[in-house]
């Protein structure tokens, strides 16, 4: 009996590692192959070819700034504004938590397109400054509007981080700041931030890589500004004669230039670890009038400012359009030419996310359990394979699903799946499986192994005990790394964008070719009603999970 409840997970680690093998390992390798190998030799040309020409370097480096930039933005305003959320009380607090959290969700993309609508040449902003106020227009494209984006896109992933971090600073260590003179900014950098630094660590990766690995955003936005994404789909996918080979070495890059940071955070993060118990939590209190209104002016103003791309592309979906023009007048003719044009696509973005999301679930539980509760030299190997896709920017995936499985496994015609919905699930799943395993390992790791033990004891086979007792205390990591990765599936882009047929056409591809087509109607009404579907998700996973509050 006890070699068959061993046998258990051991096939499922086996099962687990085959799948990694197949849908991870395999297309990372075939890209590996692709850009080392010419004619049936070993060569570095294409590597060659990148570095000995300034503008693919160039690209790369303007990846960088970006990214850097952005990260550095969504940082100052995403931790200062945590900092006034769990310092100070004020109005309004729940609601603009859920205005945060929506923000933070939708898809990059979106808000670049929205923007475009806002302050593009021909924008309604634009336009009042230029006809109104007689003042220059402002420039939204290129360096400074992809920036702009990413950083109203991305700075509530790091509230969402240092929020949840500040619930476990102990407020008496406030208290003995303040009463040695120690408040206000001076407090803030002197005592929090440091407290901070493995929150903002984490954060700091997880905002670089949506940054660098983003494609949608300065495909829409940047015009002449040209970033690394952009330029492995163009080499890829070109009309005039795509080089995959070139297009496999720039992905290789991608994964080197990802891992080294994933790497380098993870040590500085080792060094600079440390738990916080909270005694006391902070309480937040009112401060004087003139401190209020600033702080009011700060948030209000911030995060409502973030959420006015994603208003007005509600207000646009209702206005009479012609063409690529808004014209006077209302009409729900956008939302009728989506349903009848595009409603399969909304159709597949509810049902490949949602077989994808069961998919993650169910392997996320097992990884969990075995890299917590069977932790050896085999489980680790599968925990870190885990970790990969966190890391690989969706493109690069892209290209490596369709170079593995175009003609099947090693050419053999098994696993040929390009063109179907099967490799979008398993794109999905892949990609937004790291999500929901961390989320679940940080739950079961706050469960004493004494509760299984004891259950054992009693007579309860090891799988009964972890199918009845062990998983339904495990669910709230569950539950809250699920929506996460669902949200991310449904406004998924840069590996859909590779993936997809005419059957299996997402909402977020939808929205992006009907941009490019000036269909902009059409695509505002899609845009709305793919954030309706993520405001619903949260709002299920609140009623669910029975918690106000999402944080990372």
């Amino acid at each position: 009996m006890k070699g068959k409840k061993l046998n258990i997970w051991t096939a499922s680690s086996f099962f687990i590692f085959l799948t990694y093998l197949i849908f991870l390992v395999y297309p990372i390798v075939i890209v590996l192959k692709q850009a080392l190998i010419h004619e049936g030799k070993f060569s570095l040309a294409n590597f060659e070819d990148f570095f000995s020409k300034s503008y693919y370097s160039e690209t790369l480096v303007n990846s960088f700034n970006v990214s850097i930039t952005s990260t550095v933005t969504s940082l100052v305003l995403g931790t200062l504004l945590a900092y006034l959320f769990s310092i100070y009380d004020f109005k309004g607090k729940k609601f603009l938590q859920i205005l945060i959290i929506i923000a933070s969700m939708s898809a990059p993309f979106v808000g670049a397109y929205s923007w475009i609508l806002l302050l593009g040449r021909n924008g309604v902003i634009t336009k009042f400054l230029t006809n109104v106020l007689h003042l220059p227009a402002i420039d939204i494209y290129g360096f400074k509007g992809i920036v702009l984006v990413f950083t109203l896109q991305l700075f509530p992933l790091v509230f969402l981080y240092v929020a949840g971090a500040m619930k476990r600073i102990d407020h008496s260590l406030l208290e003995a700041a303040e009463s040695m003179g120690v408040i206000g900014l001076k407090r803030m950098i002197t005592v929090i931030l440091p407290l901070l630094i493995p929150t903002l660590l984490a954060a700091t990766l997880l905002v670089f890589m949506r940054a660098f690995s983003d494609f949608g955003t300065p495909m829409l936005i940047g015009e002449g500004y040209r970033t690394f994404p952009v330029l492995i789909y163009n080499q890829f996918i070109s009309e005039v004669g795509g080089n995959s080979a070139f297009a496999s070495a720039l992905a290789i890059m991608a994964i080197i230039i990802a891992l080294t940071i994933f790497l380098v955070q993870k040590y500085i993060s080792n060094r600079y670890s440390f738990s916080m118990n909270s005694l006391h939590p902070i309480e937040p209190k009112k401060t004087t009038k003139g401190k209020m209104a600033a702080i009011y002016a700060t948030v209000y103003g911030t995060i409502l400012f973030s959420i006015l791309p994603q208003v007005y592309l509600i207000y646009t979906s209702f206005l009479k359009t012609s063409g690529m023009v808004f014209v006077k007048g209302y009409s729900l003719n956008s939302y009728k030419v989506a349903f009848n044009r595009m409603g399969s696509a909304i159709f597949n973005t509810i049902r490949i996310p949602l077989i994808a999301l069961i998919l993650v679930v169910l392997f996320a539980t097992v990884i969990s359990y075995l890299a917590v509760r069977k932790r050896n030299l085999f489980t680790n190997l599968i925990d870190s394979l885990s970790m990969v896709p966190y890391i690989v920017p969706g493109t690069v995936l892209g290209i490596a699903f369709i170079s593995s499985f175009n003609t099947g496994i090693f050419g053999s015609g098994f696993l040929m799946i390009t063109g179907t919905a099967f490799i979008l699930i398993m794109s999905l799943s892949v990609r937004r499986l790291p999500y929901t395993i961390r989320s679940s390992v940080a739950s079961l790791q706050q469960i004493a192994p004494s509760i299984e033990e004891a259950a054992e004891s009693l007579g309860s086979s090891r799988l009964n005990t972890f199918s009845k007792i062990t998983v339904p205390m495990m669910l709230p990591g569950i539950i809250s790394g699920s929506i996460l990765s669902w949200v991310t599936m449904i406004s998924e882009l840069s590996t859909s964008i590779l993936l997809y047929n005419a059957k299996t056409k997402t909402m977020t591809v939808a929205i992006y070719t009907e941009v490019l087509r000036g269909n902009y109607g059409v695509a505002a009404a899609l845009s709305t009603i793919l954030s309706i579907l993520t405001v619903a998700s949260l709002l299920l996973f609140m009623k669910i999970s029975k918690n106000n509050n999402i944080t990372l």
